[in-house]
Order: structure tokens, then sequence, then C-alpha cells
């Protein structure tokens, strides 16, 4: 049995990551996510996605700060359950899951660390350099970039880097016009899209603001939602662009939306290894990305490019 522990199952790569993990899993493994937040009845509103995966999936609803019962309560079900492996994805579930697991003596413990933009606190640093000692996982980082930042900044040099993978039988090229209709997006038009959660950290305010000063003959395709989208409707508003820009909300069917397109932005100010450029790529749409963390590993120079971020 491996058991995954997250953060949270909101909308996200990590989490589109860690489902793919279940659904690729070998048919004599048995795989199952403990979401360390919110409920499963919450989750499910969220994401539709999740539902076909709910006999698998575990909520303890975590409350915000620190949680002493979720790491009781997280080894009890370990001892319970008895998996052959725990693994943690991020610096939150490797306190709780990984602590759990060595109270409940879990053969092994791997953990991913999937963005590196955290190690720049120190008090961040001092944990995670902590809880490796503690736990003493197999350490893994997405991308060659988060290696290199675990190894210099908490001097831990057990580290290998596994990049995330996509299913290349679902992303492939497709009827661009079949698609655009699908979205409601136009025809006529050079259509730039961007997929993430609406939040600051992924830079959609910075590419609105760029796509202000493209030509008419441009749109731009949001897919996504989040926190932040009220105040990206404003900018919208504000600037006028409102027959130019396409609010999608979430999107299920990724592969139509990145046939859809022309081109594919990624806006971010921090990443791990995105999967959306690789989805992009995969569906032979190019791709203009920021260049801050794994980003670069990502993409194929020939049809892709890299620029800097917030500018």
């Amino acid at each position: 049995m491996i058991l995954h522990v997250v953060q949270h199952l909101a909308p996200g790569g990590l989490e589109t990551l860690v489902l793919e993990m279940l659904r690729f899993a070998q048919p004599n493994h048995s795989v199952f996510v403990v979401s360390l937040e919110g409920s499963k009845a919450q989750a499910q509103q969220c994401w539709s996605k999740l539902s076909a995966y709910q006999g698998q999936l575990h909520f303890l609803n975590k409350k915000p700060g620190f949680s002493g019962k979720t790491i009781s309560t997280l080894t009890s079900m370990l001892k319970g359950l008895k998996p052959d492996v725990v693994h943690t994805h991020h610096i939150g579930p490797l306190l709780y899951g990984g602590i759990a697991a060595r109270l409940a003596q879990v053969p092994v413990i791997i953990h991913t660390e999937h963005d590196a933009w955290h190690l720049n606190s120190r008090k961040s640093a001092r944990l995670q350099s902590l809880l490796l000692k503690m736990i003493r996982p197999h350490v893994v980082a997405d991308a060659n970039f988060v290696a290199e930042q675990i190894q210099t900044k908490l001097n831990y040099r057990k580290v290998c880097t596994i990049h995330n993978g996509i299913d290349c039988q679902k992303f492939q090229s497709g009827n661009q016009a079949t698609k655009r209709n699908l979205f409601g997006l136009p025809a006529n038009k050079t259509v730039i899209g961007v997929a993430g959660r609406l939040e600051a950290v992924k830079g959609h305010k910075v590419l609105i603001e760029a796509f202000s000063h493209l030509t008419p003959n441009t749109h731009l395709a949001i897919a996504g939602d989040g926190s932040q989208r009220d105040q990206l409707e404003a900018q919208v508003r504000t600037l006028k662009l409102e027959d130019r820009v396409t609010f999608l909300g979430l999107v299920d069917d990724m592969p139509s939306f990145y046939q859809s397109l022309d081109l594919f932005c990624l806006p971010s100010l921090q990443e791990g290894f995105p999967l959306s450029t690789l989805e992009a790529q995969a569906c032979d749409i190019p791709c203009v990305a920021t260049d801050v963390g794994g980003v670069k590993e990502t993409l194929c120079p020939i049809n892709s490019t890299l620029v800097e971020a917030n500018r």
C-alpha cells in the first residue's frame, strides 16, 4: 500500500500529479491520498474530478496553524492501514505525514519537493532542515533547480531529481476550430491562453497588463479560478478589455483548452516544474513562460521561449 499526503486537494498542478499517480498505479498496488486540509464534500464541490477517486481519498480537515492533534490522528490512521510507503508532498505534509510515518514505523518514507521558493524564508528553511534530519526520508525534487536549492540552502545532498510527467495519449494536437467553438472563443483572432490558480503568485495581473498593449486581433483565454478573480476581472474592465478577455473558470477538459490556442503563456512569479507547459507543448502549442524555478527545464527551445518574470 502507498499513501500520499498533500496539503489540500484544490485544483492545481501538484494535486493533478498525485491523482495521475492513482490513475496509473499498478493493479497490485493499493494507493490512497490523505489531504490535511478540507473535507471530502468541500473538495468535490470545488473539483468534480475527485469523485472518480472518492474511495481512495481521506480528509483530516485541519484548521490553519500547527495541530498536534493532526499528527496523532494521522499516526493512528497509519498504524491501522499499515502502508508500505508514505509519500509526502511539500513542507506541511512532510511535517505531519513524515512524523506520523516515523511514529507508525512505516518502512519507507518518500518526500517530494515541488518548488523551492519557501526556502528563501530562514524560518521555513530551518524547519525543513530539522524535519529532514528527524524523519530521514528519501528526498525527490521535481526539477534540477529545486534539487540544487535543497542542496545549497539546506546542505542536504541526498536528493534525486525525477521530472514530472504527463499522459501524452491524453494531451495531443487537435482541431482548433472545434475546440474554440466549445469554449466560445473567437475563430478569427490569435488566441493566447493561460491556465492555473488565480492567485497573485501566478502572475495574471502582469499578463493582463502586457496583453493590453497587443493589437486588437488578439484574445486572452484564462482557465482557472481563485481568490484573485474579482480583482483580475476589475483590471480587465479598467483596461476596457471585456470583449478581448474570457474568464473560463475551472476547465475539466484541459486538452481541448490547449488545442484551442495559438500560444500558451505561463506568467508565474514562482514555480517548480510546471505541468501546464508540458501539456501545452504536447498539444503542439508553443509557449512563452517566465524564467523562474524549473520552468526552463520544461520548454522545448525550438518553439518556446523564456522571458523575465514580473515585466
